[in-house]
């Protein structure tokens, strides 16, 4: 039975209705009217709290919300995935990266095999490896132990462990030195590489299939820079290891497949970060660390599986976001944690959510008239505020903001905590009910600054606290949003876990290439400007070469 399109449901009707009726309402008016909005427009578990009282909505709101997603077959849909139901309709696959956190001795079955036991069994390999470079058993080729470790990965094999290793950096290890290259832009690997000594390094070449281009790229030049410095194709066994399922390629590359760690169909790139994808994040935190923070993850999966949505946190959110999107017309998010540990966190919430879902179509393949996944950005308070909060309150457009705190530092010194912790609340506030004429004038403001100083407000934020930045909330966090992620995609109707654009660019440059290295005059039958731009850049690369605008 094909689903009915999403502006054709009941719940969506209601909404549109209730948008027009109400929806030009200001904060002021909300909280004017309801003076415990601040503390009843909340939702708190697992060590966050979440304050949306600042989004423009009332109870009817979000009852109506409600409705739509539970029409929308949100409970359906999310007990299909953690049954291991194949979600993913275009790849035909499971989507069960909830079984990455889940307990051992627990069960969670995906095409009729308990998977738990071999995500354990996974678990424990990376923790003896991890165990064993840290302490320094595992030595190198010539038998010094490893002191720096590289990984090499891109998209989701990158941008997990990068975003893990910066947020929880207070607790690694720091007589090990860790680097991350992706870009297959050979400046990346020169630099992460520049200062470090073969003998001490240990890469960890992390691609499902072991074929992606930009990976496969990075990982023979890290082959090549160590051979040339310890003279011996040998060492490779000694200072490589691999996250992946292509135990052929592995072995071909000289890696020892004994160190060759594996994850499955069913976990995608953007939610492996707490698979052997982590293995740079187990190395830098130690095996505790790493378990403390797939207990996190668990903890969210729960909450999300099981709390009602009006105080389900990744419900809420999800549901906001739809609101702000398709009614408020918000064609992008901004995330903005005031903590300069998770200053990767908005480059690694832009990959969830916009490859998620950046989707023109339905699950059943019908183009959508309606808008889906907004652009996630983001940058740390306060750096954010000296630079494009300016817009965000002025500006044009309505940009929906999460911000991000904790009560405690995990560096305090004086009064810097209490500065930066102000500037979330001050920011909140500022964003809701801005400056008004005349308020400013009954400031005292000189008439010629008034126009330019008002500031309408009305602006949606919500305020995320945590106690501290620990290992677990750091996994409850990126579960948060993982699955408002999934909320979204659900009632947009769109597959939220392939990433079929993503294949375009990679296809067509693999076709390119060869022209762009070749010695010899190639025949170019691509469009106009794409022929242009190859002869052009064959030319400068060739110094002179042929007439550049034939």
């Amino acid at each position: 039975m094909t689903p009915t399109p999403m502006r054709q449901r009941k719940g969506w009707k209601q909404l549109e209705a209730h948008y027009l009726a109400s929806g030009t309402r200001h904060l002021r008016e909300f909280f004017a009217e309801d003076p415990e909005r601040g503390t009843r427009l909340s939702a708190e578990a697992v060590g966050i709290y979440l304050d949306y009282s600042k989004n423009r909505v009332s109870d009817e709101t979000l009852r109506l919300l409600e409705e739509l997603a539970d029409e929308s077959g949100l409970g359906e849909r999310r007990n299909a995935m953690f049954a291991g139901e194949h979600i993913n309709v275009s790849e035909d696959r499971a989507v069960l990266h909830v079984a990455l956190r889940a307990p051992k001795g627990t069960s969670l079955v995906v095409d009729g095999v308990d998977v738990v036991g071999e995500v354990h069994e996974v678990l424990e390999r990376m923790s003896a490896f991890a165990e064993r470079v840290r302490s320094g058993e595992w030595t190198g080729h010539t038998g010094r132990p490893i002191r720096n470790v590289v990984n090499i990965g891109i998209g989701g094999s990158d941008l997990g462990p990068v975003m893990a290793y910066e947020a929880l950096r207070h607790y690694t290890r720091r007589d090990l030195t860790f680097r991350f290259v992706s870009n297959v832009d050979a400046t990346d690997f020169v630099e992460a590489v520049r200062d470090l000594e073969a003998a001490e390094t240990l890469f960890i070449i992390a691609s499902k299939t072991f074929t992606t281009l930009e990976t496969l790229t990075n990982a023979r030049s890290a082959r090549a820079w160590l051979v040339e410095q310890l003279g011996d194709e040998a060492a490779v066994a000694r200072h490589f290891v691999a996250v992946s399922t292509n135990e052929e390629k592995v072995s071909d590359f000289g890696i020892d497949t004994a160190n060759m760690f594996g994850f499955w169909d069913w976990v995608g790139g953007r939610y492996s970060m707490d698979s052997a994808i982590g293995f740079s994040t187990m190395l830098a935190i130690g095996p505790e660390g790493f378990y403390e923070m797939l207990e996190g993850f668990h903890a969210m999966d729960e909450h999300f599986r099981t709390a009602p949505f009006r105080e389900n946190l990744p419900v809420v959110l999800g549901m906001l976001t739809v609101w702000n999107r398709e009614f408020l017309g918000c064609e992008t998010v901004g995330v903005m944690p005031y903590d300069q540990y998770l200053k990767r966190l908005p480059a690694y919430l832009q990959q969830l959510t916009m490859e998620s879902n950046g989707k023109h179509v339905t699950l059943e393949g019908t183009v959508v008239d309606y808008p889906t996944g907004p652009v996630f950005w983001g940058e740390p308070g306060t750096n954010g505020q000296h630079s494009f909060f300016q817009l965000i309150h002025q500006g044009t457009s309505i940009i929906p903001v999460d911000l991000i705190g904790f009560a405690r530092s995990l560096n305090p010194l004086g009064e810097h905590h209490d500065l930066l912790m102000s500037n979330v609340f001050a920011q909140a506030q500022a964003l809701a009910f801005g400056v008004s004429e005349a308020e400013l004038r009954a400031q005292g403001r000189p008439e010629r600054e008034i126009a330019h100083r008002v500031m309408e407000g009305n602006r949606p934020t919500n305020v995320l606290l945590g106690e501290e930045l620990t290992p677990r909330l750091l996994g409850s966090l990126i579960a948060l949003y993982e699955h408002s992620v999934f909320t979204q995609g659900t009632i947009w109707g769109v597959d939220s876990y392939d990433q079929w654009g993503v294949e375009l660019g990679k296809v067509l440059a693999s076709a390119i290439s060869p022209a762009l290295g070749s010695d010899i005059e190639p025949d170019l039958q691509y469009d106009s400007s794409t022929n242009a731009l190859i002869r052009r850049y064959r030319a400068h690369k060739n110094k002179g070469g042929s007439d550049v605008d034939r």
